[in-house]
């Protein structure tokens, strides 16, 4: 497309009065300002918002590291002796001592 003079401009601003009306084009002007500024706005708070999503990404929320006392061997609890089970006297003896007590 070839560069716009200024004829080119005045030909098309005419033709704009000429669809549009001239009582329309002020509200329509004010009408497309409101919609720039409230776009405008919009895209404000969501590049805050995006800003303030991006620190908490950065910093991710730690716990506190807790710092355990060193450990500690486990006590031992002393062992007691165990009593060995008295073993009976093989069948032999016993038979004989029978036979002597008798």
């Amino acid at each position: 497309m070839p560069n716009l003079g200024p004829t080119e401009l005045i030909i098309i601003a005419v033709v704009i009065i000429l669809l549009f009306g001239a009582k329309k084009l002020p509200d329509m002007a004010r009408s497309l300002g409101r919609s720039a500024k409230i776009f405008k706005a919009e895209t404000k708070g969501l590049r805050d918002q995006d800003a303030s999503d991006d620190a908490t990404v950065q910093q991710p929320a730690q716990p506190p590291v807790q710092q355990l006392p060193p450990a500690q061997p486990p006590v031992q609890q002393p062992v007691q002796p165990v009593q060995q089970p008295q073993v009976a006297p093989p069948i032999e003896q016993t038979a004989q001592n029978k036979a002597a007590n008798s």
